[in-house]
């Protein structure tokens, strides 16, 4: 059975509460930092160029980045090796911790499934310890099957904006809400803010959901 169906069948959600439904890498985690340091050891930079991963791994000193077999190398070994030092995004504990009083979390990450137990170990850690989904692909299906399960009201946050345009599309009832932790990634960042509520800051993006999920 697919993992990702197997997360979705278990997870558990209060049926009658509201829901927040989050991504884990630039919006609980500060993922390019972390993923940078790890790439840093293995003798590779990470340049902002755009909003890419791979397409912003460089060799020191090369103006090309390096192809996509050597970045998913690179990926799959941070996942296996690196993925427990990552920092958590500011703010982003306490206002999970204060949502959860009040809502029902569930984390709907995309990563790869070697490394699962790293990245529950990581939530865990660092207080995100809430029902796990590690997904692939769209987060659109799973996130309307999630929002179903329960009468009251659901939000949805992510970084990228075509999960954010797959919630719209499968599941339009569900708000949604752009959050990018880095700040040296927030310009390069493709938004559409006239669909998708963009707020970096967890302070303020707590206050929009408050305001989605109680008023």
């Amino acid at each position: 059975m697919d993992p990702s169906y197997s997360d979705l069948q278990a997870c558990a959600v209060r049926p009658d509460a509201p829901l927040v439904i989050v991504d884990v890498d630039e919006v609980l985690a500060q993922f390019m930092a972390g993923f940078g340091a790890f790439i840093a050891r293995h003798g590779f930079e990470l340049r902002f160029d755009r909003f890419a991963l791979f397409q912003n791994i460089y060799r020191p000193g090369e103006t090309q980045h390096v192809d996509l077999i050597a970045g998913k190398v690179l990926f799959d070994d941070f996942f296996r090796d690196g993925a427990d030092d990552l920092l958590p995004a500011d703010g982003a504990a306490d206002a999970l911790a204060d949502l959860s009083t009040r809502a029902g979390v569930v984390i709907l990450t995309n990563a790869p499934e070697h490394g699962r137990q790293s990245r529950a170990r990581w939530l865990k850690t660092h207080g995100f310890d809430y029902p796990l989904v590690i997904n692939s692909g769209p987060k659109g299906p799973p996130a309307a099957d999630l929002a179903a399960r329960t009468t009251g009201p659901s939000v949805f946050i992510d970084d990228l904006l075509p999960q954010l345009e797959s919630v719209a599309q499968t599941a339009p009832g569900v708000s949604r809400f752009q959050m990018v932790a880095d700040a040296r990634l927030r310009p390069l960042a493709p938004c559409a803010p006239e669909r998708h509520t963009r707020i970096d800051l967890w302070p303020d993006l707590k206050t929009a959901i408050e305001h989605k999920l109680f008023r």
